[in-house]
């Protein structure tokens, strides 16, 4: 349990609930939660929700600069408690929504600076990030920022692995290849680094050469499929250990039936239900970063994609704010 004066500091830090204002109602921010600029947060949070609105990386269909926007909006549905497993994240930690990084939306380069340093000072006060993409690129300077003083273990969802070389004349930072790039930084451990539910056609048979090369443990969906989810996730945490690691969920590893608004949607991936199985399983991991990705609202008028991208955040907050919790105990 928190101390008294941790619980006094948390319960500062809790998201407006819909019992005194409406949930359609004032300005959207993640889960409804109070908005702190991000100098501000040390000392007074834990867990920061980031907003990292750039799709400027993706070599397939752009939209997911919206994602952030979508996903506050979204998350103005959910409620303090977790139904499923009885996590009260804002009872376990301070939380904040610290907005979005300035990113450059032409600039791959100078987008990667400004996002590894909105979170390199995150990282330093020991507050956890909860970013929400934005596509996939993004993962890399974040892992930069909260890797540099140790490599991390990784749990990948994903209907792709990201650990290309580069695209397009030797571009090397593209949606493609966050985890190749984090890897050759140091700041990614594969050996402690998992990629669950990669599918969908390919370049060349030899595209995930590299990545097994380095020792990535990968299970693409037929594996998951013939195992059943289970077996895989055990197989998950025992890859990634005691040690600190990250979790990053890509959207696009559920099936576009589910998660139509994506960039790179591929058939065959996972149900809604069973994301919340995946998630769930990994509770009590020294989890000390993680985000969600590749929410497009563009593509998805429906607003389903932004709803599945709200619903992980939630989940992944839960772990999040136990593992802050086991940490101060």
């Amino acid at each position: 349990m928190p101390s008294e004066a941790d619980q006094e500091r948390i319960a500062r830090y809790r998201p407006l609930s819909g019992m005194e204002t409406p949930r359609f109602s004032g300005l959207a921010s993640f889960m409804r939660l109070p908005v702190m600029e991000p100098r501000e947060a040390p000392g007074r949070i834990d867990i920061g929700l980031v907003g990292i609105p750039f799709d400027g990386a993706t070599t397939n269909r752009p939209g997911a600069r919206l994602g952030p926007r979508g996903v506050r909006e979204a998350s103005t549905g959910t409620r303090a408690r977790n139904a499923a497993t009885g996590i009260a994240p804002y009872d376990l930690a301070a939380c904040a929504d610290l907005g979005d990084v300035p990113v450059n939306p032409v600039d791959v380069a100078a987008t990667a600076r400004a996002i590894e340093a909105f979170h390199r000072p995150l990282a330093e006060a020991g507050i956890v990030p909860l970013s929400v993409g934005g596509d996939h690129f993004v993962t890399y300077p974040v892992l930069r920022a909260i890797g540099c003083t140790r490599p991390l273990g990784l749990i990948h969802i994903d209907a792709h692995s990201d650990t290309d070389d580069g695209q397009y004349d030797g571009t090397r930072l593209t949606h493609g290849t966050p985890f190749r790039r984090a890897i050759e930084d140091g700041v990614l451990d594969p050996r402690r680094m998992v990629q669950i539910g990669l599918r969908g056609s390919t370049d060349s048979a030899d595209e995930l050469d590299w990545a097994l090369g380095q020792g990535v443990r990968v299970v693409p969906m037929e594996a998951v499929i013939d195992r059943g989810l289970p077996s895989v996730l055990a197989e998950a945490r025992t890859v990634v250990g005691d040690g600190p690691a990250y979790l990053s969920f890509d959207v696009d590893a559920l099936d576009p039936a589910y998660a139509p608004g994506t960039g790179t949607p591929e058939m065959g991936g996972f149900t809604a239900r069973e994301a919340l199985q995946i998630v769930r399983a990994l509770r009590g991991l020294d989890l000390v970063g993680a985000d969600v990705v590749e929410v497009a609202p563009p593509l998805d008028p429906s607003g389903v994609t932004a709803l599945v991208g709200a619903t992980l955040a939630f989940e992944i907050l839960c772990l999040l704010a136990e593992a802050v919790a086991a940490r101060r105990d």
